[in-house]
């Protein structure tokens, strides 16, 4: 999956014309929010995590960290990462550039995001970004909802 195949998964939902795409890379949060032009928590990273069915998907706010006791109460299991490899084979998307689009996998959005009138997932590779509200994203996802299962991002600092 790429850009090409997650942009007509975007036109379905009437986001296509959302999609930025910049000369540098997208690949991690801090360059991602340095190519939007946003702050770094605005970032809505996909994360993915190994099921007994093959793969799912946690998309939180990118100063957001999975805590790994609220993972585990809310979907009953550990919660083990894919390797780059698993999510080329698994998501048919690379490290860098995984999104909620078009995926055969569940999603999930973690609470982190609502904070945010507008978040910004990658849309299918490193250079890319789609910008959404809250709502929009779960959406286009076609999230199955919402969970709490980060820390980091509401602790009084």
């Amino acid at each position: 999956m790429s850009l090409e195949t997650v942009l007509p998964a975007l036109a379905l939902v009437g986001f296509a014309d959302r999609v930025m795409t910049f000369a540098n890379s997208s690949a991690t949060v801090e360059l991602a929010a340095q190519c939007v032009g946003c702050q770094p928590a605005q970032i809505a990273k996909t994360l993915s995590f190994r099921t007994d069915e093959g793969a799912m998907l946690v998309v939180a706010a990118g100063d957001a960290k999975i805590d790994n006791a609220k993972f585990k109460a809310t979907f009953h299991r550990k919660a083990a990462m894919l390797t780059p490899e698993e999510v080329v084979t698994l998501l048919n998307l690379r490290v860098g550039g995984v999104c909620p689009f078009g995926v055969a996998a569940p999603v999930f959005l973690d609470e982190s995001l609502k904070r945010f009138d507008t978040v910004y997932p990658a849309a299918g590779d490193d250079h890319s970004a789609v910008r959404l509200t809250p709502a929009e994203l779960e959406m286009a996802s076609y999230a199955e909802g919402w969970v709490d299962v980060c820390k980091g991002w509401n602790e009084v600092q």
